[in-house]
């Protein structure tokens, strides 16, 4: 192998590979994995020295709001990816309750348009189910760029709601790619919202109570068995759905986020006020026992961070009226490594839960894994590096973050997407660079005019 010659060469690595730990060197040509082993001899326009950092995988975010288009004062596509990949985010999944709604597919090719040269990683968008939308369901979900349909069980920012089974059951056939769903029961939300205390934002969890969402779970388990469609149930909060989840592993995947891993009731309530308040909320310390408990016996797939930001002066409004959200995007990665460092998971169940799971998941086309033949999307992290998070050190549009003062061990120092140094030691080096990310369920579709070849390394 010593006449082999690549675009882009990491040396002297430590990386995460579906066989676990290697050391060694990866090679790349054309935006791909080539080669991975020993490699000596080998040539490279760029040679990266990585022998004292971790080379993950490209990290994969497959929640997020960047806001874009209608609330681009709260967030947009170009600062939501730039945040992304200086936290060491290689691809994003975004959210369609943006103004107007992402439910045609004109909305759709108005994103690819905007994300063309603005977005710094690559991407795909999800289309929002609608009554009004049911009987389009089946092409908008084959759409290039589109990584599946989203439903809205329990209203949250925007106006996506979907809260009868008849309805639900309709969207639920109209189509076969996986479909992501927010489990609230609305009926339940509605009877609760008496119970909000003004300016009591632990009210929320109330309002919003552990029942509400067991109760929307439990339904939308017993649609997708009825209907047959695979579902995937969005940033999970009780124990009580988890024994639920991990009896129907045959046709549900679902999601856990770092804030609910991260922050707990009622004390975030205390300290962080609005800034706490997220949709399903932040729970006790019983609830939050569970989710780690479904992290470490395998039963969780994936990890997203629900990237939902509010501007501070919504925020700061006395609840009921302040907003649900939280911007997460650039903070997943030390957040996580945190835990890894403290020992409430391993890297592997990281990697597998932000990289592996997602490619599984949603049937991505050459992503989510460190292995050849795959694109050279690698997240490379410092796994001594001790930072304390602030805003002011974030580029969140919004200002603000959960995780002030947090004291992180662990840190990304680079940002490779399909052999591109996106980010290198918190500056942005290659802009504009993303593409939509492709789906192996959809690859006969025309690719979108926003699809560009990579530029050399």
């Amino acid at each position: 192998m010593s006449d082999q010659n690549f675009d882009l060469l990491l040396d002297n690595a430590t990386m995460m590979t579906p066989m676990g730990r290697l050391e060694g060197r990866v090679g790349v040509r054309k935006g791909k994995i080539a080669a991975i082993g020993d490699l000596s001899g080998a040539k490279a326009e760029r040679v990266i020295d990585c022998a004292h950092v971790m080379v993950l995988p490209g990290i994969i975010d497959s929640q997020v709001h960047f806001r874009e288009p209608g609330l681009e004062y709260k967030e947009d596509l170009e600062h939501g990816s730039r945040a992304a990949v200086l936290g060491g985010v290689t691809a994003v999944f975004e959210m369609p309750n943006t103004t107007p709604s992402t439910t045609t597919k004109a909305a759709i090719e108005d994103k690819l348009t905007r994300a063309q040269g603005r977005m710094h990683c690559d991407h795909a968008f999800y289309v929002g189910a609608a009554a009004e939308n049911v009987d389009h369901l089946a092409e908008l979900e084959r759409l290039p760029g589109v990584c599946g349909v989203k439903l809205f069980m329990g209203a949250s920012t925007g106006n996506l709601l979907v809260a009868d089974d008849d309805t639900i059951e309709a969207v639920m056939r109209a189509g076969h790619r996986r479909m992501a769903i927010h489990a609230e029961d609305e009926p339940r939300l509605q009877a609760r919202k008496a119970l909000a205390r003004e300016g009591d934002w632990s009210s929320h969890a109330e309002c919003r109570d552990a029942e509400s969402a067991r109760l929307a779970t439990e339904r939308v388990l017993r649609l997708a068995k009825k209907t047959g469609r695979r579902v995937h149930v969005l940033h999970i909060t009780t124990a009580d759905e988890i024994d639920m989840l991990a009896a129907h592993k045959d046709v549900a995947t679902f999601e856990i986020l770092p804030q609910h891993l991260t922050l707990v009731a009622p004390d975030c309530y205390e300290t962080l006020k609005g800034y706490a308040q997220m949709n399903p909320p932040i729970r006790s310390a019983e609830h939050q026992a569970g989710l780690w408990r479904a992290v470490q016996q395998g039963i969780v797939d994936v990890l997203g961070t629900d990237h939902a930001p509010h501007t501070t002066e919504e925020k700061q409004k006395p609840y009921p009226a302040s907003p649900a959200g939280m911007p997460g995007v650039q903070t997943l990665v030390p957040v996580m490594l945190t835990h890894v460092a403290e020992g409430r998971l391993s890297l592997e169940r990281m990697v597998d839960l932000l990289c592996h799971g997602q490619q599984r998941v949603f049937n991505i086309a050459g992503k989510g894994r460190l292995a050849v033949g795959y694109d050279a999307d690698f997240t490379l992290v410092d796994l001594k590096a001790k930072k304390t998070i602030t805003a002011s050190a974030l580029d969140y549009k919004c200002g603000w973050t959960p995780y002030e003062g947090f004291k992180a061990t662990g840190w990304p120092t680079a940002t490779i997407i399909r052999g591109q140094v996106v980010m290198q030691d918190g500056d942005l080096v290659n802009p504009g660079l993303g593409q939509p990310v492709r789906f192996q369920e959809t690859l006969g579709a025309s690719q979108p005019a926003t699809a560009r070849s990579p530029r050399p390394a």
